[in-house]
């Protein structure tokens, strides 16, 4: 029946080990999404399920009261044109007696009809019972594993999105690495010690300049002290001539 079946996929679904499926996968989210749906395609058909098999245990229910009540009812029948038939047997009237004991009969015979319908129907609605228990006990399993699977999966794509933002800062730092800033800023410090480099020698030729101005003066002074000197030797000998 289909209920047995929808029974076995449950049992199937809830002894599933969803870590051994997982790590199996090589895209475990859509293993997860996949599985989501899977539950939820069969929690629907159990749900549709046990509902139509609490229906039927109601019906049956309902038919076993009734076959209980017509037992009670021609067992009073039975009891009742018993009871008459004795009467008449009493009071002498045997042929009335016997149509009342054939009335009991009649009702014994309807009694134990609905006893026996009362049976079978008790039997369907213990087993319609025990069904409904089981579908209604493996639709809260699946729920939960259902809930549980969807804990996982949002659990596994949160860990996949910070996975891949690490990666991303991974690639960032190796691509920063690569470029090596550094090596632009050393360049650019080389370029500046060579400009101070070149204002130091700039310093140092002006400064080279003004030494060789002052000596040029010194020269000159120099230079008119030997003139003087050498005009006063000569004036010096053509004193005594």
């Amino acid at each position: 029946m289909a209920q047995s079946s929808i029974l076995g996929r449950i049992g199937q679904l809830v002894r599933a080990n969803v870590n051994a499926l997982l790590d199996g996968a090589e895209d475990p989210e859509r293993m997860l999404d996949q599985l989501v749906r899977d539950f939820t395609n069969n929690i629907a058909e159990a749900e549709d399920a046990a509902a139509q098999t609490i229906g039927n245990l109601r019906l049956v229910e309902d038919d076993a009261r009734e076959a209980h009540q017509a037992v009670d009812e021609w067992t009073r029948k039975a009891q009742a044109a018993s009871k008459r038939a004795d009467e008449l047997r009493g009071s002498g009237n045997a042929a009335e007696a016997d149509k009342f004991d054939e009335l009991a009969r009649v009702a014994i015979r309807r009694q134990l009809a609905y006893e026996s319908q009362a049976k079978t129907l008790d039997t369907q609605a213990a087993q319609q019972s025990e069904l409904a228990d089981k579908l209604k006990d493996g639709l809260n399993k699946l729920r939960a594993k259902r809930e549980e699977l969807v804990q996982k999966r949002d659990e596994l794509v949160s860990r996949a999105k910070m996975a891949q933002a690490q990666t991303q800062v991974q690639q960032t730092l190796k691509s920063a690495a690569i470029l090596d800033p550094t090596s632009d800023i050393a360049r650019f410090e080389e370029r500046i010690r060579r400009q101070e480099a070149k204002v130091r020698g700039m310093e140092e030729v002006s400064a080279s300049s003004l030494d060789e101005q002052f000596a040029s003066l010194d020269a000159d002074e120099d230079e008119g002290e030997v003139s003087a000197r050498l005009a006063a030797m000569k004036g010096g000998a053509a004193t005594p001539a």
